[in-house]
């Protein structure tokens, strides 16, 4: 049964409501602006068609929804000292978050020339999926952000990856319903087992259902609250149910369920903490039901447009040449009172301003989210007392994986203080040869454990899950808040994650681009089983696809390193980078 919050009419004082629908109706505002001026960003004259693009590309639909979240998740950090990172799995939420990390001041820190006046309201519109600008999904650009919007279905696994060994983070990630559509969306689900209250952070997981995808309905939205909520709770959830289209009682709604769900996030790790892990706990998810394009234009040319899958994308077009679609934007951009939001230099009030985090509790500026940072350098053996003693050419008969498991094992010792590395494998981290490391560290489960288990426990820190999916969206989360890994697994199933490590690759050629983005650890990945090896499982464990890939991005990026070793036993390795693999 899903909980939903009923009472709400006065959880929020007045004044205090009116200035956080304000603060939304400033992020809407930009978020509008971003899409459609490139000038009179206040609007302190009459629309003309010359204030707008030429070519108008973004995605109004989520970003209301993401914008709510976001004035939200402040007001709760405010309140009670938190220490979040926001993850927005929408594809293309971008201008809604670049919105809100302006409006609290450290956009224009990173990107001194998008000043917080009307001259910096005005090139942060134009620079909006422009070229040379900045993409309309939330990427690396994007101050507070560690996960990139644009290939759906990893913001789970990312947020989960994010808080592993980070006992006081917490992750707020927005799922999408069509990206919940997705099946590595569906099967990130699953990390709550492996998340521990005594020694990780959190994630608050917030489904947002508005009903459509680019053209059509998505399959959550079209389902009755109660059996959403079943499919989250059968997952290990407690569901909390807001729905609504009055802002003002959402907003109500929103506030009260937000401090519901994180009371019981800290009374599960005060539990765990004090008293020791016992079993897994029920943890909080929230679905948000609200329109699509909400407190956008309702109808255009006679069309429905809020609400409907037409609010997704521009829901007002052809504004330049036609004169009634430019009167509907104008109408839109001035319903949130612009002269009420910032002053005549284009400031926000100080009224609104105060409600955003200062320094680094700031969404965006928060170091964990930027995770070179506050990297802390592995303690490493020395590789080469790892070496085997050839005394005679083809005399011994060793396994190079082997090798690894062992140094792989002095790693978590050395570094047993700073707890930073783990090992992610879908469920072969014997079969890899690399089972030394069982001789110091388990396999992590939250779950049901059993006498006949071998190195299960929930303070282990070997992640076997059989889906790459989630082995390398841990790992990239992981890597992306500081800290270091490595994913195991055979040559022919590492294809399945093979869009990801592409997609972690780009993320990386653009943040060194980027002065403010300290450089992260490598993102190591171990293939074994390799081609071409017939004698066992032939075919099917057999693909260097993975291999094709990386040799087609930039050496800045990516290294590749195989053993010197006759073909039939080749165990390859492969670091896609910005930084020099620590496994060589």
């Amino acid at each position: 049964m899903a909980n939903q919050v009923e009472s709400v009419k006065t959880y929020l004082e007045p004044d205090l409501l009116d200035r956080m629908h304000r603060y939304w109706n400033a992020s809407n505002y930009l978020t509008i602006g971003q899409i459609y001026l490139q000038e009179n960003p206040l609007l302190r004259e009459p629309l003309r068609p010359e204030h707008i693009k030429p070519r108008l590309l973004g995605h109004w639909g989520t970003s209301p929804g993401l914008n709510l979240i976001y004035v939200h998740a402040n007001r709760l950090i405010k309140d009670k000292d938190v220490n979040a990172i926001y993850l927005a799995g929408p594809g293309h939420g971008g201008p809604a978050l670049i919105a809100n990390v302006y409006l609290e001041g450290t956009y224009s820190e990173v990107y001194p020339k998008i000043s917080a006046d009307s001259e910096g309201m005005r090139r942060l519109f134009r620079q909006f999926s422009s070229p040379g600008g900045v993409p309309s999904h939330v990427s690396v650009p994007t101050p507070g952000s560690i996960h990139e919007g644009g290939e759906l279905g990893y913001v789970l696994s990312h947020a989960f990856g994010a808080v592993f060994d980070n006992p006081d983070l917490l992750a707020i990630a927005v799922v999408g319903d069509g990206e919940a559509e997705t099946g590595p969306l569906e099967g990130a689900w699953k990390s709550v087992k492996f998340l521990n209250p005594a020694r990780d952070g959190a994630v608050l997981p917030i489904l947002h259902l508005n009903g459509y995808k680019i053209s059509g309905p998505t399959v959550l939205g079209r389902e009755e609250n109660e059996e959403v909520s079943q499919l989250i709770s059968a997952h290990g959830y407690e569901v909390f149910v807001v729905e609504g289209d009055d802002p003002k009682t959402v907003h109500q709604l929103f506030a009260e369920t937000l401090d519901i769900c994180y009371a019981k996030i800290r009374a599960c790790q005060e539990d765990a903490r004090q008293n020791g892990f016992s079993s897994r706990p029920k943890w909080p998810a929230i679905i948000l039901r609200t329109p699509k394009g909400w407190t956008g234009p309702k109808v255009v040319d006679n069309i429905p447009i809020e609400g409907t899958f037409r609010a997704h994308q521009v829901p007002v077009s052809d504004v330049q040449n036609n004169p009634e679609h430019l009167k509907i934007l104008e109408n839109w951009l001035r319903s949130y009172k612009p002269e009420e939001l910032f002053d005549e230099e284009g400031h926000l009030l100080p009224e609104l301003a105060e409600l955003a985090p200062k320094g680094e509790r700031r969404m965006g500026a928060n170091p964990h989210a930027n995770g070179g940072k506050i990297l802390v350098e592995l303690d490493l053996p020395e590789f080469k007392g790892y070496a085997l003693d050839v005394k005679h050419p083809g005399t011994e008969h060793q396994e190079s994986t082997r090798q690894l498991g062992k140094y792989m094992r002095d790693i978590f010792t050395r570094n047993a203080d700073q707890k930073n590395f783990r090992l992610f494998c879908p469920d072969e981290t014997n079969s890899n040869r690399l089972g030394n490391v069982f001789e110091v560290e388990n396999r992590c489960s939250v779950g049901k454990i059993i006498d006949i288990d071998d190195h299960i426990s929930p303070d282990g820190r070997v992640m076997e899950v059989l889906s790459e999916h989630l082995c390398q969206g841990w790992l990239e989360g992981y890597l992306l808040t500081g800290r270091h890994g490595l994913f195991a697994t055979y040559e022919a199933f590492a294809m399945v994650s093979d869009s990801m490590t592409v997609q972690h690759a780009k993320w990386m050629q653009e943040g060194i681009k980027l002065p403010w983005r300290a450089p992260i650890s490598s993102l190591n990945i171990l293939l074994t089983s390799t081609c071409w090896r017939n004698d066992h499982n032939g075919f099917s464990h057999q693909g260097p696809g993975l291999i094709d890939t990386v040799l087609s991005k930039k050496g800045s990026i990516a290294r590749i390193y195989l053993p010197p070793m006759p073909i039939a036993c080749w165990r390859s390795r492969i670091a896609a980078s910005a930084v020099k693999t620590m496994l060589t």
